[in-house]
């Protein structure tokens, strides 16, 4: 089925099962979603208060079936080994968590724990910041973002976490701005990781709008030219 976006005929439903990809080919297909249902250009207010011509909303990915399969299975290859949860500030990070601890009962880290961290605590009952199953103290956690630029967001979550007896090892992002998120978490310590620069989506979704490229057949032989 597609649809158009902006004048993107926009695929929905993948050629060929996720389960049958590599690395490189679930990589390449990840691209081209985003690029398609995420990035978008106009006047934009951002979360850190700043003015953008381009936005890129990840939840029409995160939230899609095939998306959010490709991006629990991608992220969770980037967590060290040692990991034991992955946490994240609601709304944006609750598919990631949720879809990386999916991935988590296929590979190592195994059995990954999925927090959600609130952005005020709850009104009632336990009052928590934090929901999702109780863990033991010291477990190391890592933060999952879908789209950094100032970093302010994820450090709200590390603190979260930290406070809850948690280890906070690091930030982990489906889309890094390149604005400034980086050397900032680099100046506070905090090991950070990305699977996509901006650069990298905003220049598959030219490619497309200029027909440069078309949607890849993966998983075979042949296929147009890849964004990647």
């Amino acid at each position: 089925m597609t649809v158009e976006l902006m004048g993107i005929p926009a695929v929905l439903l993948l050629d060929c099962s996720p389960l049958s990809l590599s690395s490189a080919e679930a990589r390449e297909k990840l691209l081209y979603l985003l690029a398609q249902l995420a990035y978008r250009e106009g006047s934009f207010t951002l979360t850190s208060g700043q003015q953008s011509t381009y936005y890129i909303n990840c939840k029409p990915v995160t939230l899609h079936p095939q998306g959010a399969y490709l991006v629990g299975s991608l992220l969770h290859r980037l967590l060290p080994p040692e990991t034991e949860a992955v946490a994240g500030m609601t709304l944006g990070a609750d598919p990631l968590v949720t879809a990386v601890s999916l991935a988590s009962l296929q590979a190592e880290p195994a059995n990954l724990a999925a927090l959600i961290v609130r952005k005020e605590p709850k009104g009632h009952g336990t009052q928590a910041w934090i929901e999702g199953p109780e863990l033991p103290a010291g477990s190391r956690v890592w933060i999952l973002e879908d789209v950094v630029t100032t970093g302010g967001s994820a450090l709200k979550a590390v603190e979260r976490v930290r406070a809850a007896g948690y280890r906070a090892e690091g930030i982990l992002a489906l889309v890094d701005r390149l604005e400034g998120a980086e050397a900032r978490y680099r100046e506070m310590g905090i090991p950070f990781r990305r699977l996509f620069t901006l650069e990298e989506v905003r220049a598959c979704h030219q490619s497309l709008r200029q027909g440069l490229v078309g949607w890849p057949v993966l998983g075979g032989e042949g296929g147009s030219q890849a964004c990647s």
